[in-house]
């Protein structure tokens, strides 16, 4: 169990019981309050979930996962997901227009409208299939570049 560090700037490691062995030996560090910040900020960079656990690694010179954040790929990502929402809606409404038309299956003119909401919707579901397929790989190659680089 690691105790919690104080935000006075100093690092403090403590016996970690959860680990395979144990930790029973402690460094305590002293930071400007800038330096503290700045380990804060790197350290909010990573994967980490413990500053002990990052701090470790660091002076260990073991490897660090950081993430990079695209903005421009953050932005096309939160439009596919508009357009996903869009597409969705728009099949939604399909549906319902095809089940009113089919609720009233005895009118000459629901015939009519029935074929013509078939033929839109088989021409327009596999499209947006389609549409959600692409979306779907960019979203991939999205989450890709947004995963964590080795520093």
């Amino acid at each position: 169990m690691t105790l919690p560090i104080k935000k006075s700037s100093e690092v403090a490691f403590f016996k970690d019981t959860d680990m395979e062995e144990n930790r029973s030996h402690r460094l305590i560090v002293r930071f400007k309050p800038t330096e503290f910040e700045l380990i804060e900020k790197r350290f909010k960079k990573t994967l980490f979930r413990k500053l002990s656990e990052y701090t470790r690694n660091v002076l260990l010179e073991k490897t660090i996962t950081v993430t990079y954040r695209d903005k421009a790929m953050d932005d096309i990502l939160e439009e596919l997901i508009l357009l996903r929402r869009e597409l969705n809606a728009v099949g939604n409404n399909l549906n319902q227009a095809m089940r009113n038309i089919n609720a009233a299956h005895g009118n000459a003119d629901a015939k009519l409208w029935m074929n013509l909401l078939t033929t839109i919707s088989n021409r327009v579901e596999p499209a947006i299939n389609q549409i959600k397929e692409q979306m779907n790989k960019y979203a991939d190659l999205w989450s890709q570049k947004s995963k964590a680089e080795k520093a």
